[in-house]
C-alpha cells in the first residue's frame, strides 16, 4: 500500500472479505461465530459448490497421494485451476476462474503458510479444500482420517496429532483458535483414544464416534455443516424478540417456556425479550418444518385407542396455537405421554443451563427421511391404512428420539469424564507430577497465560495513549484555529492603521516611541507564545508516539510544523 507505506500479502478482494467478517464479531458463541465466518469464506471462494468426489479426482490427477510431500505455489495454482475448470464443466455455470484461484491460493497461504515460504504440505492443501467443500460432515471426517491412517485403516497418536494440528489452523487464521483448545491438541488426542479400548491405534469407526460428539477442537466443522443446512430454511413462526416472521435460518425454542421462539440473529447476539433469559434450556431447529395438517384427526383417533399415550400431547396442542406444529425432536419428545413426564424431560436438559456460552447449550434436531418404521410395533386392527401409516411414522420418530437421547447421554458421559480429568491436570496429581510430559504442558500453559496478560496490559496502555493523543490533537486544532483567526484580524488592523497613519507622516517619530506599548504588539507577543505552546505540544505528541510504538524507532519521524497546517 503506497498510502500506508506497508506491505500487504492479501488480494484486494480478500481484504474486502476479511473486512466484512468483522460484522460477525457480535455473535456470542465462538463455534457459531467461526462457522459463519467460514461460511462467508466458503461462498466467496465458491468451494461450497465443489463436491468432495470432484476434489478427490483432482487430487489423484495431480498425484497428491503422498500427504507428507511439499507443494510449491505453482503446483497449488495448477491444482486449483483444474478444480474450478472442472466445476464449470460439471455445474454448467460461469466461474471467474482466475479470481477464484487467486483468492483460494491467498486463503490457503494465510492458513497454512503465514510466513510466506511459498510451500505447504499436501496434507494441508487437502485438509483446507476438504473442510470447505460442499459435502456432508461425516464424509469429511472419513476422508480426513483416511489421509493419516495406514494401509490397515488404523491411526496412531502421532498421525492423529498431525491431522488435528492441520485442522486447527483453519480457525486460527480467523483469530478464534483459543475457543477450540489453542494449538495444544494433546487433550483432543487423549479424549479420542479413549474409544480405542487401550489399543495404540484407533479405527475409522472409533474416530467417527468421537467426532460425532463434537469435540472442542473440531466442533466448528460440524457447526459449519448446520449453518449451511439452515441457511435457506424458513420457519412459519414469529420471533418472540424482534417479531420477525417467518424466521429464517436457525430457530431456537425455549424448553422452559411454551411457545417462545427466537430467531438466530437475536439468540446468537444475545438479544432477549423481557422474561426470556438465554440461560434457559434451548432447542435448535435447523431443518425445514413439515406439515401436521393431516395428522390432527389421526392423533385424536389414536388417542381414543391409546389414551394414556397421547393424552398429554393432544391436550397440549388443543390449549395452545396448533396452526403449525413441527416435526422436530422437541415435539417428538412431547408424544411420549405421562410415562415420561415433561418435567422429567426438562430436568434432563437442566444441566445445560450452567455451562459456558462457548460450549453447546443446545439440542439439535432434524427430520428423519431415511428411517424405516419399526416392524415390531403392533398397530390396532380397528385403524384404517392411513391411521396405521401415521402411527408408524410417529413410532419411527420416537425411535429416532431414543437414538438422539442415547447419543446425548454418551456425549454427556464423555464431557463428564473430560471435566473429571481437567482438574486433575490443573492441580497436578502424583502421577502427573512425575510425568515430564505433563510438566512441560503445565509450563507451556503458564507461559501462555503470562504472555496473554502481557498482551492485554500492552493493549490497555496503547488504548490509554490513543485517548491522550486524541485529546491533545483536539486541543491543538483549537489553538491553531485561534492563531489563524488572530493572524487574520491582525492583518486587517495593520492595514487600517497604515491607511490612517499616511496623512500624519510628521508624527512618525512619536508613533515609533509608542510602538512597544500598542495593543498590536501585545497581540503579536501572545500569538508567538501560543505558537511556541503548539510546537511544544507537537513535540510532546511525537515523543509519546515514539514511546508507544518502539518498533518505528528505526524509521525517523519528522515532527510536523505549523506550516503544514
Amino acid at each position: 500500500s503506497h498510502q500506508a507505506q506497508t506491505t500487504c500479502w492479501d488480494h484486494p478482494k480478500m481484504t474486502e472479505l476479511y473486512q466484512t467478517l468483522a460484522d460477525l464479531n457480535n455473535i456470542k458463541f465462538s463455534a457459531y461465530r467461526t462457522a459463519m465466518k467460514l461460511r462467508r469464506v466458503q461462498k466467496a471462494l465458491r468451494l461450497d459448490m465443489v463436491s468432495l468426489a470432484t476434489a478427490l479426482e483432482i487430487f489423484n490427477e495431480h498425484n497428491l497421494q503422498p500427504s507428507n510431500r511439499a507443494m510449491d505455489v505453482v503446483e497449488v495454482i495448477h491444482c486449483l485451476t483444474t478444480l474450478y475448470e472442472r466445476l464449470e464443466e460439471e455445474r454448467g455455470i460461469l466461474v471467474n476462474v482466475p479470481l477464484c484461484v487467486d483468492m483460494s491460493l491467498n486463503w490457503l497461504l494465510n492458513v497454512f503458510d503465514s510466513g510466506r515460504s511459498g510451500k505447504m504440505r499436501a496434507l494441508s492443501f487437502k485438509t483446507g479444500i476438504a473442510c470447505l467443500c460442499g459435502t456432508e460432515v461425516k464424509e469429511k471426517f472419513q476422508y480426513l482420517f483416511s489421509q493419516v491412517a495406514n494401509a490397515g485403516g488404523l491411526c496412531d497418536q502421532r498421525h492423529l496429532g498431525v491431522l488435528l494440528h492441520e485442522a486447527i489452523q483453519v480457525p486460527r487464521q480467523l483469530g478464534e483458535v483459543a475457543a477450540f483448545g489453542g494449538s495444544n491438541v494433546e487433550p483432543s488426542i487423549r479424549s479420542c483414544f479413549r474409544f480405542s479400548n487401550g489399543k495404540p491405534a484407533i479405527e475409522a469407526s472409533q474416530f467417527l464416534e468421537w467426532a460425532n460428539l463434537e469435540p472442542q477442537s473440531m466442533v466448528w466443522l460440524a457447526v459449519l455443516h448446520r449453518v449451511t443446512m439452515a441457511e435457506q430454511v424458513k420457519h412459519q413462526t414469529k420471533c418472540s424478540v424482534c417479531r420477525q416472521c417467518p424466521i429464517k435460518g436457525f430457530r431456537y425454542r425455549s424448553l422452559k417456556q411454551f411457545n417462545v421462539d427466537i430467531c438466530q440473529t437475536c439468540f446468537l447476539t444475545g438479544r432477549a425479550s423481557k422474561g426470556n433469559k438465554l440461560h434457559y434450556p434451548i432447542m435448535e431447529y435447523y431443518t425445514p418444518v413439515w406439515s401436521w395438517a393431516g395428522l390432527g384427526g389421526s392423533w385424536l383417533r389414536a388417542a381414543a385407542v391409546c389414551p394414556p399415550c397421547f393424552l398429554s400431547c393432544v391436550c397440549l396442542f388443543l390449549h395452545g396455537p396448533c396452526t403449525q406444529p413441527e416435526g422436530t425432536s422437541f415435539l417428538r419428545m412431547l408424544i411420549c405421554g405421562p410415562s415420561l413426564s415433561i418435567k422429567q424431560h426438562f430436568g434432563y436438559f437442566s444441566n445445560f443451563c450452567n455451562r459456558d456460552e462457548d460450549q453447546y447449550l443446545l439440542r439439535h434436531s432434524s427430520p428423519i427421511t431415511d428411517r424405516e418404521p419399526g416392524g415390531s410395533q403392533q398397530v390396532p386392527g380397528s385403524l384404517n391404512m392411513d391411521d396405521k401409516g401415521e402411527l408408524e411414522r410417529i413410532l419411527a420418530h420416537l425411535e429416532d428420539e431414543n437414538r438422539i437421547l442415547q447419543g446425548e447421554l454418551r456425549r454427556l458421559k464423555w464431557q463428564h469424564d473430560e471435566a473429571v480429568e481437567s482438574p486433575a491436570l490443573a492441580t497436578g496429581s502424583p502421577d502427573s507430577v512425575q510425568d515430564p510430559h505433563n510438566n512441560e504442558l503445565l509450563a507451556e500453559a503458564r507461559i501462555l497465560r503470562q504472555h496473554k496478560s502481557r498482551l492485554e496490559t500492552r493493549m490497555q496502555i496503547l488504548e490509554d495513549h490513543n485517548k491522550q493523543l486524541e485529546s491533545q490533537l483536539h486541543r491543538l486544532r483549537e489553538l491553531l484555529l485561534q492563531v489563524l483567526s488572530e493572524q487574520g484580524s491582525k492583518g486587517k488592523v495593520s492595514a487600517a492603521s497604515s491607511l490612517a497613519s499616511s496623512p500624519h507622516q510628521s508624527e512618525g517619530s512619536q508613533a515609533k516611541e509608542k510602538e512597544h506599548n500598542t495593543p498590536d504588539t501585545e497581540a503579536a507577543d501572545e500569538m508567538e507564545a501560543k505558537t511556541q505552546e503548539v510546537s511544544r505540544c507537537l513535540e510532546d505528541i511525537m515523543e509519546k508516539l515514539r514511546s508507544a510504538f518502539p518498533s518505528s524507532r528505526g524509521t525517523p519521524v519528522k515532527s510536523p510544523s505549523l506550516a503544514s497546517y
